[in-house]
């Protein structure tokens, strides 16, 4: 084992000894010295499981890529080649022709490639529609809460109301004011708690409503008609290289663009309009900046694989089965839970848990942070999931990703490994004295 890792372990043993754990009992066949605590049952590590994931990657982003990618998917790439060259602006107007298919996005609305990823999108559309209307900022996760940050510390409008919710659940939605422009996001990438549906939104709503959806566009079923702005990136569902963020404006959003003026100064970067009128070449396969065809390419990869599996709904359905899978583990396991305390706001792609084993359960929060710490660098030593712990804002616990780029096999192969680290650091990783 790692010396870091060792050292994590120590400082874990540390903890648990604090807390009332002593160590005791025979060492078993691939196990640690247990600990328990007094008036409870002995804590014992399982045996190393035999099979790994074939993919381990994990990670919420970037995610993991298709199954089946290699480089030679790559090779028609219009490398040293202009953006604004014919080569290049079709494969750039493919991206946006194939992503409006796969996602059944609206005939009426525009869908366009922007810079810096989702976050670039979204800035953009806050910095270029707020200000006509108050605005209603949903935060239950990290995300959400920078979102408000940009309107209510760097846009410094007057009238912003939160509607928060801690992790774990998700702000009273019937609190919103859709006369008011509102802004949230359809999946909490960090916290696991995503919005159930699209019911709860007015479609007679007077104000905009403003989605980030970076992780649940291709994974999630969009309510599109109510929706006026949608932003994601190519790193997340799709598992593409990162760099370049999506938009989607409806009608009543262009409409917006066209009437309103913002009173501060715009970036060139989020410029969309021109003369008081949509730059329409956006949304046709010209970009405000220099795109990666590099990038671009491995976007056209996804989404052709996407095509070939069987457009969007055959990507829900590898998601769905996937949390299937998830729930069937966590359902049947004392020792790990959702964060999403209620079952139709749980991610089924940024799937976040906590750990609810006893020995857990009794640390302090840095503890537990340091606990959880040392699961997710134990897996990623074993080579079996790598960058699956929490999110740094979040609770301790881990972070799994979901997507339709994952294979089922792979998470279910992995749930005997999640409970072989769990022991393995709450009784001794070290294996130390």
């Amino acid at each position: 084992m790692a010396r870091s890792v060792m050292l994590r372990c120590n400082k874990q043993i540390d903890a648990l000894k604090r807390h009332g754990y002593k160590r005791g009992g025979p060492r078993l066949p691939n196990e640690s010295l247990p600990f328990w605590k007094e008036g409870s049952k002995m804590m014992t590590i399982p045996a190393k499981p035999a099979l790994r994931p074939a993919n381990p990657n994990f990670s919420s982003g970037p995610c993991a890529k298709r199954p089946g990618w290699t480089l030679a998917g790559l090779s028609d790439a219009a490398l040293g080649r202009s953006h604004r060259a014919k080569v290049g602006k079709s494969k750039l107007k493919d991206v946006i022709e194939r992503s409006k298919r796969v996602l059944g996005i609206p005939d009426d609305h525009v869908l366009g490639i922007v810079p810096a990823s989702d976050t670039g999108a979204m800035e953009m559309a806050l910095w270029s529609l707020l200000g006509p209307r108050g605005v209603d900022m949903l935060v239950w996760e990290s995300f959400g809460k920078g979102w408000l940050s940009d309107v209510a510390s760097q846009l410094k409008l007057d009238d912003v109301r939160e509607i928060a919710a801690e992790y774990g659940q998700l702000p009273d939605l019937g609190q919103v004011d859709f006369d008011r422009d509102v802004v949230f996001t359809w999946n909490g990438t960090t916290s696991g708690v995503r919005v159930p549906d699209g019911n709860w939104i007015d479609a007679a709503r007077g104000g905009l409503t403003i989605c980030d959806a970076t992780s649940a566009a291709f994974g999630m079923e969009l309510a599109w008609p109510k929706l006026d702005v949608v932003t994601w990136s190519w790193q997340k569902v799709m598992g593409g290289e990162a760099a370049h963020g999506m938009l989607v404006l409806s009608p009543r959003a262009v409409q917006r663009l066209e009437s309103h003026t913002p009173s501060w100064p715009m970036p060139k970067i989020f410029r969309l309009t021109k003369g008081g009128k949509l730059i329409r070449a956006i949304f046709e396969g010209a970009t405000i900046n220099t795109p990666s065809m590099l990038a671009v390419e491995d976007a056209l990869d996804g989404l052709k694989w996407a095509e070939d599996v069987g457009g969007g709904a055959a990507l829900l359905a590898r998601v769905g089965a996937n949390m299937a899978a998830m729930t069937n583990w966590v359902e049947a396991n004392p020792s790990f839970d959702f964060l999403a305390e209620a079952a139709n706001t749980r991610s089924p792609t940024s799937i976040c848990l906590k750990i609810t084993a006893p020995w857990f359960v009794a640390l302090d929060v840095d503890a537990q942070a340091l606990a959880a710490k040392s699961v997710a660098t134990l897996l990623d030593t074993e080579g079996v999931a790598f960058d699956i712990g929490a999110y740094r804002d979040a609770p301790p616990g881990l972070r799994i990703w979901g997507g339709a780029t994952i294979e089922t096999t792979d998470l279910e192969a992995l749930f005997p490994w999640l409970d072989w680290a769990l022991a393995h650091v709450g009784a001794d990783t070290s294996k130390a004295a």
